[in-house]
């Protein structure tokens, strides 16, 4: 398998059926354990090495989102997951992951527009801006569920 290739399947993850970025969102969860500041990092890493894998992969057909690159998914998580204190719980987890999932695949605004863009950009940034909604939404829970999230 071509290295790019590998990046945006996350080593072939994206091919599991059914539901492809399910598979790519749940992955990346045991990453927290390094806590949320390295969960940004990694976010914000995979995000730069999936917008080049996915530059690479789509090249000639720039305009396509195909389901099987999950890259996007895995970046989104991570930065939904950063959202979380270092002693959120199981449920925090949990929220997290639903909140980033449902975002996801029903994409309201401003997901929605960041999904209309082309190219890898758009591939990547729809999942990039759903975890980063994830992420404000769970800090500004953090009174309403103490030691939850």
């Amino acid at each position: 398998m071509n290295p790019a290739l590998f990046v945006a399947t996350l080593g072939g993850i994206g091919r599991l059926k059914p539901a492809p970025g399910t598979w790519g969102s749940l992955v990346v969860l045991p990453l927290l354990v390094f806590g949320p500041v390295i969960a940004l990092l990694l976010g914000l890493l995979v995000t730069l090495l999936g917008f080049v894998a996915t530059r690479e992969v789509l090249r000639d057909a720039p305009d396509e989102d195909p389901g099987w690159i999950v890259v996007d998914e895995a970046a989104g998580m991570l930065i939904a997951l950063a959202g979380l204190t270092a002693e959120a719980s199981i449920w925090g987890v949990l929220i997290a992951f639903g909140l980033f999932r449902i975002f996801d695949i029903f994409k309201p605004w401003p997901i929605s527009w960041a999904d209309q863009q082309s190219g890898a950009f758009g591939v990547m940034l729809d999942d990039i801006v759903a975890g980063a909604l994830v992420a404000a939404a769970l800090i500004l829970a953090r009174p309403l569920l103490p030691g939850v999230i």
